[in-house]
Parts: C-alpha cells; structure tokens; sequence
C-alpha cells in the first residue's frame, strides 16, 4: 500500500451549518450543503460535520459553539435576508459575544441592486446592512443579501445567502478563493466509488475490515439492496500523488472481493451487463414472474421475447424447468433463456434463477427479508448480477 503522505492532512477543518426553518420543516430540500461539501472537497479540506438548524437566534449560536468544539471554520447558508426571521447575523454575533453595527456602505449598495430592477428598498432592508463587529462584508452582486466573514479567536464563521444561485456565486468568486489562501497544504481531496452486487455489507466488511482503519486513503461502506459500495477517499499535496493512492487501495480490494466488483463511480450494474452483452453478442427470450417491467427494461436492447408466467410452478425441479424451456423456446431462437420467479412467502422474499446457456442449466435461489417497499430493487439487482455472472 502507499505510504501515508502524513504532512498532506495538516490544514483547515469545516463544518457546514444550513439555517432556514423552512429545511427542518421539509417545504425546500437544503442543496447548498452538497454544493459546499463538494467544494471543499476539492480544496482539501476537511468536512467534519453537517447541520441544520432553524431561524432561531440562540439555537444558531449554540449550533456555532458547538461546531467550533471540532472544526476552525465553519459555512452558514440562509437568514442573511431583511425579514424579522432572518436571524443569522445575530445568532453569529451572540455565539461570539459581539454586536451588530451598521454599515452605510452596504446600505449603498443594497440601493443600487434593487435601483436595477427599479424598485426601491423597504426600511426592513437595513437589517442586511448589519454586520457583527469586526464582520468583513463579502459583496454580492447578484443579489440584495450581503454574505461576510468573521474570525475571532481563531475561529472562522463565513456566512452566505442561503438563495442557491447567489451562494454558489459567492462560493466559488470569494469563499474558496479565500480558503485556498488560509490553507498550508494545497491539498486535494479525492474520492473513488467501487460497486459491488451479488454480496452483502456483512461478508465485504469481514474481507477488508483492517483496511476500513485506515487513516488515508480511507475506505468506507454503503449498503443498498442488493448492492455495496465502497467509497476511497485520499488525501495529498497533488492529484497524481492522490490518484496513485486511490490505485493501490482499488487493486488491494479488487484481489480480496473478486467478482463482486463490477464497478467504479458512475457505472452502474445495467450498464456493464449490457457492455458484456454487447461484447458477447447475446440475445435473451425471457420469463417472469414476479418482477416488475423495470428488468425486462434494463435488458431490452437484447431481448427477443418477454413472457410473464402464470405461476412459479416450473421451478419444483430441474426437470420441470428442462421441460418447460423445451416445450416454450421458439425454435428459431438461438439466444439464452433466463427465467425469474419472485414470491413472496411467508416473512420474505423468494428469488428463483435460472438461465439456459449451451445446453447447460445454471439455477440460483436468493432470500430477502427486508421491508417490502426494497423487494424489487432487490430482486432487481440479484437478477442483473446472476446474468452478469454467467458470461
């Protein structure tokens, strides 16, 4: 494995915190958290902790105290606007213990923002001149709200509108710039996705549990039906140093997990059953039951037929499916059979494989208690992954 490059993880250490009680209350889903996440991301630094709170002032002092318990910076997005609920600057200024003073030249230009779309500020607008002590005010161009950075005591609060448009515009022409400047290392911070199918998070975690301790890369799991990721994330003064770790890790867990792999980031286990397909020139006639059209779907740029069956009855013994096939198979097909049963019985799921392949039978039964809402996607992926097996 490569060394751990140990002078790559000194640096900034952030946090996010989303205010709006609109979030906690479901009406607007919070997409300025992911945006941040990814931006520091690729600044190299550390994201330990996201939150969100609602437009309250001593709640979002409390939520500051706490984050600056572990991070020395810290990103808030929303309640910079003029209304009695946008209480950012204070909750701000009274985690610090400072005041609020205004600013005539921010009021200036809040004029002139809203003098371009002819229209004048109410007096509530004079709320967004306010800054806490000691606050440098980050200009907005593209909106009324004003964003500003604080540090004290060598902390750091960065506060940004919360209207998606306007904060990433400051993120990416202020915030970042000025991240990069405070930051000692240059580093990056790259993350690698493998997929698996076929397995579950219990039997990956039993293979690479050392390796799930380690500091840099690090490597964590995600379990979906049916499905595993792994993510890699390493850390380092370059993107090649980085890429080069991210390799080692990748080749250290592809010889433990095997055929597991199908694999990284955006391929998705439709898309490499079908690369294969494609590769091997196979047609499928097919035979459901059970499963929903998505799995005929997924495989149509290589079915000749689609048939659901009335029930699972053919699946009692080998000899039922022989005869079945025999009897069902379009004799001017020279494709593969696969066949899908999915039953419901009793407290889970019953998923019965079996395809025909050069006069060859190849059958496999998979189980699935989970909730009833993930029966499909799972049956779903096993299915994939059985035909991605086979060739």
């Amino acid at each position: 494995m490569h060394a751990q490059d140990k002078s790559s993880t000194a640096g900034l250490s952030a946090e996010i915190l989303a205010i709006g009680t609109e979030l906690l209350l479901g009406e607007i889903v919070d997409t300025n958290t992911r945006v941040i996440a990814r931006a520091l991301r690729e600044t190299g630094i550390d994201l330990f902790r996201t939150m969100t709170v609602g437009d309250n002032t001593e709640r979002i002092a409390e939520a500051l105290k706490d984050s600056f318990r572990r991070a020395g910076v810290v990103i808030t997005t929303g309640g910079l606007g003029p209304t009695i609920d946008d209480v950012t600057r204070q909750g701000i200024a009274q985690a610090f213990g400072l005041e609020l003073e205004y600013h005539s030249h921010l009021w200036l230009q809040i004029e002139q923002r809203f003098r371009r779309f002819h229209r004048s500020p109410t007096e509530n607008n004079r709320r967004q001149a306010m800054l806490p002590t000691g606050a440098q005010a980050v200009e907005n161009p593209i909106g009324t709200a004003p964003g500003f950075i604080l540090s004290h005591n060598d902390k750091t609060v960065i506060a940004l509108p919360g209207v998606p448009a306007e904060m990433v515009y400051l993120l990416e022409h202020e915030v970042i710039p000025y991240l990069r400047r405070r930051t000692r290392t240059g580093a990056v911070i790259l993350p690698r996705v493998l997929h698996l199918a076929g397995v579950g998070e219990s039997w990956v975690d039993e293979r690479i549990q050392d390796l799930e301790e380690s500091s840099n890369p690090t490597v964590g799991l995600a379990a979906h039906p049916g499905l595993v990721d792994i993510r890699i994330t390493a850390k380092a003064r370059t993107i090649e140093t980085a890429g080069q770790m991210l390799d080692e890790m990748e080749k250290e867990l592809r010889s433990r997990l095997g055929a597991a792999v199908y694999g990284v980031d955006d391929t998705t286990l439709s898309t490499t059953l079908l690369q294969t397909l494609d590769r091997m020139d196979v047609n499928l006639t097919l035979y459901t039951y059970g499963l929903e059209d998505e799995f005929a779907d997924k495989l149509a740029p290589h079915l000749e037929r689609v048939t659901a069956l009335a029930d699972p009855g053919i699946f009692d013994s080998e000899e039922t499916l022989k005869a079945f096939i025999a009897s069902e198979r379009p004799e001017d097909s020279s494709g593969v059979v696969l066949l899908a049963a999915l039953e419901h019985r009793e407290d889970r799921a019953r998923l019965q494989l079996c395809i025909q392949l050069d006069n060859e039978f190849r059958v496999s039964t998979h189980y699935f208690g989970g909730a009833d809402s993930l029966t499909q996607q799972w049956a779903l992926h096993q299915s994939l992954d059985f035909l991605r097996r086979q060739f």
